[in-house]
């Protein structure tokens, strides 16, 4: 199923988010205890379940152009444990990547989701909601 919503979440004092129950659901992964953080576009988090990260990955060419990008991606990407209660520690230096602070949103997007930064959400959102249409027509062409 793909990964939709959009959750306004707080980081913790430990940078623990707490993942939505329909969040993991959605990750479709029996028994999931650990998700994959990588940096995504635009100063956002890129956020896999374990069998999403592969399929990325293998999607993926290794090709010379793409070496210092895949150098980087994996280089930064982390594993994180999920806890008893459902959250997960953003490793600091993708926290100070995505400029992440406290308040936080959690945003489906088909086969992962991304982590940004609340106020960097809602700049984006209003840059970019007056092209939807726009956007859509060509998305769906």
């Amino acid at each position: 199923m793909a990964l939709t919503g959009t959750y306004l979440r707080t980081l913790d004092d430990k940078r623990r988010l707490a993942v939505p129950k329909r969040v993991k659901d959605d990750f479709a992964e029996e028994n999931l205890e650990s998700l994959i953080i990588a940096p995504g576009t635009e100063k956002s988090l890129a956020v896999y379940s374990p069998k999403g990260f592969d399929q990325f990955a293998a999607r993926l060419s290794a090709t010379p152009e793409n070496q210092r990008y895949l150098r980087l991606f994996y280089s930064s990407a982390e594993r994180v444990e999920l806890d008893s209660q459902s959250r997960v520690r953003i490793p600091d230096r993708l926290a100070d990547f995505a400029g992440l602070k406290r308040d936080v949103y959690l945003l489906g997007v088909q086969d992962h989701a991304e982590l940004w930064d609340k106020e960097a959400w809602d700049a984006f959102m209003t840059t970019h909601t007056p092209d939807f249409d726009q956007l859509a027509l060509k998305a769906m062409s």
